[in-house]
């Protein structure tokens, strides 16, 4: 068996960052989560087991990391992942890997996902301005994670480049 606990990975561990649009219920969690844990089980690179873990945050994110130190990823190997999430999704009737949406906070706290262009039209209007948090799902490592720049301020995010806000609203 080659999975282990999230807190065991090194902050050095590869890490991909899925999805939901909208919180999964406890049952559709505990299924997709019975799918992830059976692939990282048996989660292999050129027939080496990965040393694998995963974790759920909030309802709605799956991250799963891969401990490169003890035995690399390949490119067989992280397709394997996708697949194994594809089914997931068939399984489940909810998309994880959707990367053309936006997740942040509300002004209640409330994790929310838009599409892009929905989101830039929130930051033009001020809607969304640098301290909103934001979900940056391309973080690559677990130390990434750690650290606090999965969930950032959209002013210290790729978001601050990508979607320009209204300059009187940030004032």
């Amino acid at each position: 068996m080659s999975a282990v606990s999230f807190d065991q990975v090194p902050d050095d561990a590869r890490v991909w960052v899925f999805a939901a649009a909208r919180p999964l219920s406890e049952a559709e969690s505990a299924s997709l989560l019975r799918g992830v844990d059976g692939f990282i089980d048996g989660w292999a690179a050129h027939g080496a087991p990965v040393r694998g873990a995963r974790d759920w945050r909030h309802d709605r994110f799956l991250l799963v990391a891969a401990d490169e130190r003890a035995t690399g990823v390949s490119g067989c190997s992280i397709d394997s992942l996708f697949h194994a999430l594809a089914a997931a999704e068939e399984q489940t009737g909810v998309s994880l890997r959707d990367s053309s949406l936006v997740f942040f906070r509300d002004d209640s706290g409330e994790i929310r996902s838009v599409p892009r262009p929905e989101f830039r039209r929130l930051a033009a209007a001020g809607q969304v301005t640098d301290d909103t948090p934001v979900f940056d799902n391309t973080v690559t490592t677990a130390g990434d994670i750690r650290a606090g720049r999965w969930e950032t301020r959209l002013g210290h995010s790729w978001h601050a480049r990508a979607f320009p806000r209204n300059a009187e609203a940030q004032r």
